[in-house]
């Protein structure tokens, strides 16, 4: 494998060195385990893996999430080089991509071993295809053992009649592999089946940080031997690994007595971020109520307030938020705010709340703060003076704060106390940027790397124009010779153009309107060139109680297809499409989404989204789609899914931002169960300002 493809692997995922972490033994196929084969053991909860490794004319890249305390699961991109070799039609090299997942039926005791299954190459080709139990035991501090029964490519090698054949007879014989036109599909009929055989190994801790791994292997590597690929001639393999303090892994490994192998591994939990505690400026303290700036002042007339008001602008900016609204009701003050700095939003109400504690008036005992997004009411927080000041040292001060917090839906006619010669607001950004093409059999990552520029005008509260240019400088894109072969209209799997005849780009250009008509609904309207392929007109209601876990929206766009040059023509094609969409929050850091509707191609269908967040905003997740179109119309991949990391830049840096580094991976792009991309989507616009999403961050409210 080429070294910019491993370059672009890691680069692509924007990932930076995190917090040590004890990482363990990786296998060459990334999850927990030996050389090749799988343990009963597991990463740490909500841990990431990336591994790359090479041997012979293999290297597989895979990405490893421990989803759950006893489930994991994994994407892996493989390259065979030479795989079909003299072939007048295939490509020389082959590149397989493949899923596995992991469930953990028991863990480890004093006593009893840890016990596992789990599916290899669950919905791919079916090349690394397998299913297994195993059990792993430690004895001491030193000596691991594993052992199991393998199916598919893990009986290869020793195999015997199914055990499960006794009982059910279908369980006799395996299906053979599914073709490169059937891959995606959950090939059931093959789990468990066909002849099994036992694997077994050991692993010998020698110090902290180095060990040695020995197995026996049922994985014989049939069909790479015979293509001359690899040269295998035991059993046997072995194993030496180092663990870095830093989370990485470096190992070498000799597979079949003959293949020597290297393995790069790194390990981190989002849980951790790269900087712990951050850099953010540290807080001012909450003095008592005399030693407030404007501790004497009545604020009963207007030149008073005027002072109040622009003290408040000043210091609330200093905190990276800007003050919308400012009002004043004999005891009780209150401000409307929009944050620009803070990624969590309960860290930005903590700031707020301390510069109203340290300026306002002593007479002054509750504070009433209410967010907004786009200009935008979303929600209202009241707070009590006294319990600020007599919290802040708490160990629980910011539990027992949220305790003692009340937060209600913003008024949605609310504009009291306007701030005037807020409007209009301009914005700009000017930046590098990059975009990455995945999985093209010529060349398997392609990338652009270039410059752009961002502005937003916004006249009034809510309205905004946007415009977002780019200009490509670098990259291989647009040297992709393979073109669609799609039979379904080609609204996604013609991407490649754009890149090909493109030079600068209007990415986006867009009128758009924000509002809330009513309590707990919010509104957006979107038109103009609504993103890089499409034009047109995009309309969304989301109806979102402030406590509730569930959210309801609806979305109904109407688009052409734009011109491949990404400038203001516009092609033939055009389509009604839209979504009624289901949100729930389980409150345990898990958000699913569903959406049902019509889809750019004309398909109908639904799209389910499972993502886990961690309180520091890192989400990983994924989704599936599936529609009328069928497999075979579909293509390669059988129907539409992936996985997606968002990745906040305060994570990376230990710096205060909003920004978000965000990445979809998906196996395939083809047409069907293809969505249109909106930006400001309204569940991911006010979600972090909902009582949910407050609760969730709230541990950082005196930071």
């Amino acid at each position: 494998m080429k070294l910019r493809y491993l370059a672009v692997f890691y680069g692509c995922l924007g990932l930076a060195a995190a917090e040590p972490v004890g990482a363990q033994t990786l296998s060459t196929f990334g999850t927990p385990g030996l050389i090749d084969l799988p343990t009963a053991q597991v990463l740490e909860d909500g841990e990431v893996a990336l591994t790359t490794n090479y041997f012979g004319n293999n290297t597989r890249n895979t990405l490893t999430f421990q989803v759950l305390p006893r489930v994991y699961g994994s994407f892996r991109y493989s390259i065979l080089r030479n795989f079909n070799e003299g072939s007048p039609t295939a490509p020389e090299n082959f590149y397989d991509r493949s899923f596995d997942v992991h469930f953990q039926m028991a863990f480890e005791t004093e006593t009893t071993p840890g016990l596992a299954f789990g599916l290899r190459d669950f919905g791919g080709t079916g090349r690394l295809s397998s299913e297994y139990v195993v059990a792993t035991k430690s004895f001491g501090d030193r000596f691991t053992v594993t052992g199991g029964m393998g199916w598919g490519r893990l009986a290869q090698r020793g195999e015997f009649r199914n055990p499960l054949s006794y009982i059910f007879d279908s369980f006799r014989t395996r299906p053979e592999p599914r073709g490169i036109e059937e891959t995606g599909q959950l090939d059931t009929g093959a789990w468990f089946r066909g002849p099994a055989a036992i694997f077994a190994g050991v692993e010998y801790q020698a110090t902290d940080r180095l060990s040695f791994q020995l197995e026996y292997s049922t994985d014989a590597y049939d069909d790479e031997v015979e293509r001359g690929l690899v040269d295998i001639e035991s059993p046997f393999n072995v194993g030496l690994n180092y663990t870095f303090s830093s989370g990485s892994n470096l190992r070498a490994f000799v597979i079949g007595g003959r293949e020597i192998g290297l393995q790069y591994s790194y390990v981190f939990n989002p849980k951790n971020p790269r900087a712990p505690g951050g850099f953010d400026k540290a807080p001012l303290p909450i003095g008592n109520r005399s030693e407030a700036t404007l501790a004497d002042m009545q604020l009963s007339d207007r030149k008073s307030l005027t002072r109040a008001r622009q003290l408040m602008q000043e210091r609330l900016e200093e905190e990276g938020m800007t003050l919308e609204g400012f009002v004043v009701d004999g005891p009780r003050a209150t401000i409307r705010i929009e944050n620009t700095l803070w990624g969590i939003e309960a860290q930005a109400i903590g700031r707020a709340a301390r510069v109203m504690a340290n300026t306002l008036p002593s007479n002054i005992d509750t504070f009433i703060i209410t967010t907004q997004e786009f200009g935008v009411p979303n929600s209202t927080i009241t707070l009590q003076r006294d319990d600020l000041r007599e919290l802040q040292t708490d160990v629980d001060g910011a539990w027992r704060s949220l305790s003692r917090s009340q937060i209600e839906d913003a008024d949605p006619d609310t504009r009291d106390g306007e701030i005037d010669g807020l409007y209009p607001k301009f914005f700009y950004g000017f930046g590098p940027f990059t975009r990455f093409s995945f999985f093209d059999p010529d060349e398997p990552l392609r990338f652009d790397f270039g410059a752009q520029l961002a502005m937003s005008y916004r006249p009034n509260p809510g309205l905004s124009f946007d415009m977002l240019l780019r200009q490509p400088v670098i990259g291989n894109i647009d040297e992709a010779t393979r073109r669609s072969d799609s039979v379904l209209p080609r609204v996604r799997s013609d991407a490649a153009l754009y890149a090909i005849e493109s030079d600068l780009e209007i990415n986006r250009l867009t009128a758009e309107y924000m509002f809330k008509p009513r309590e707990n609904v919010f509104g957006r309207v979107s038109a103009g060139y609504l993103e890089a392929m499409y034009a047109g007109v995009s309309g969304e209601l989301l109806w979102y109680p402030i406590d509730s876990p569930l959210a309801l929206g609806v979305e109904i766009n109407y688009v052409r297809q734009r011109d491949f040059d990404m400038l203001f023509g516009l092609q033939d094609y055009d389509v009604v499409t839209g979504h009624a969409s289901a949100y729930y929050d389980f409150r345990s850091g898990f958000v699913a989404q569903v959406d049902a509707g019509r889809y750019l191609a004309g398909d109908w269908g639904a799209t389910l989204g499972i993502d886990r967040e961690f309180n520091n905003g890192f989400k990983i997740g994924g989704y599936f789609t599936l529609t009328d179109v069928s497999f075979e119309d579909f293509g390669e991949g059988s129907f539409d899914k992936g996985i997606r990391m968002t990745i906040p830049l305060s994570w990376l840096t230990g710096k205060p931002s909003r920004e978000n580094y965000g990445r979809t991976i998906q196996p395939v792009t083809r047409d069907g169960g293809a969505r249109l991309f909106v930006a400001n989507r309204l569940y991911g616009v006010t979600r972090d300002n909902r009582a949910i999403g407050l609760n969730n961050g709230w541990g950082r409210f005196y930071r």
